[in-house]
């Protein structure tokens, strides 16, 4: 994946995602405004444009925020190709996998619209401002709040503010996250510590939904909308590309119902592409996948 310094776009990154340790570090998001009723980014219909990946689980979190607040009509989308190039994510002249806002033909062209000029990983979701012709937010965390300005149901009521930042944090360190860690470790001591740890809170989370619906108890919140793409990608992906082998989502009974319940809500099925899952996972790379084969299987039944 290439860098933009100072406006400019680099194929070469010279600061690779590992830490000391041959851990996987994810870099941080950098571009973080705001979108408040008081402007200067106000939530009108018609005025934002998503940025999203099919395959990426980030931009995930904004399209499914998307759809189940049923905001289709007033945020338009433009997905990327199932596999990055050495321009990073892109985008075709026309057709499901082009731009129809600014044309773009990868993401970095959007990035280099910014001013002051970008410095910084062209990571995907970007939420773009039609308006003011300036990026709002890179962060997939911030955007799934910012859209809840734009009304539907609470995903963040105040009453359960305290168990959803629980549950967030540690399924993004230990599950989102994990996953990652574990697939992109460069050390068996590396990759042993992250497999443990998302299979430890996988268990937990097994545990927690035995006897109700949602992490929280009766209401589906954010942090049940956080954890959705990791188990969407899970048997498809990351079981086999990452190693993250111990045992399918399948394989646990709360769990896998969980999951296809949330699958089964209004909207939710048309964000979820399982064919460019594996297309994205299994893209050649040198250390995971060198003859970039894409596998068959496995065929998997998510209907309730």
């Amino acid at each position: 994946m290439g860098v933009m310094i100072d406006g400019t776009y680099h194929v070469d990154d010279p600061a690779p995602d590992t830490a000391p340790g041959d851990e996987f570090k994810r870099a941080a998001s950098t571009i973080r405004n705001w979108i408040t009723p008081d402007g200067p980014f106000a939530p009108e219909p018609g005025r934002y444009h998503l940025y999203a990946a099919w395959n990426c689980p980030w931009a995930h979190r904004a399209l499914l925020t998307r759809a189940i607040l049923g905001l289709q009509d007033a945020i338009t989308v433009a997905y990327a190709r199932p596999r990055r190039t050495e321009q990073g994510w892109v985008y075709d002249e026309s057709g499901a996998f082009s731009d129809p806002r600014l044309n773009v033909t990868a993401i970095h062209q959007v990035y280099a619209r910014q001013k002051p000029a970008y410095t910084g990983r062209l990571t995907v979701p970007v939420l773009w401002d039609g308006k003011t012709g300036q990026i709002v937010s890179n962060e997939s965390a911030d955007i799934v709040r910012m859209l809840g300005t734009f009304g539907g149901p609470n995903l963040y009521p105040a009453p359960l503010r305290a168990q959803i930042d629980a549950w967030n944090d540690r399924i993004y360190t230990t599950v989102n996250n994990g996953v990652y860690r574990a697939g992109f470790a460069r050390s068996q001591a590396a990759y042993d510590t992250a497999v443990v740890q998302v299979f430890d809170t996988l268990d937990t989370i097994e545990a927690t939904l035995q006897g109700q619906d949602w992490l929280t108890g009766d209401s589906f919140t954010e942090a049940d909308l956080r954890l959705f793409p990791t188990l969407a990608r899970f048997d498809v992906a990351y079981h086999y590309a990452f190693k993250c082998n111990l045992r399918r989502l399948s394989d646990y009974p709360n769990l896998w119902t969980y999951a296809r319940r949330i699958y089964a809500m209004p909207g939710v099925a048309d964000t979820v592409r399982f064919d460019v899952y594996k297309q994205g996972y299994f893209s050649p790379s040198e250390l995971r996948n060198p003859l970039g084969i894409v596998p068959k299987g496995p065929v998997i039944d998510w209907s309730l």
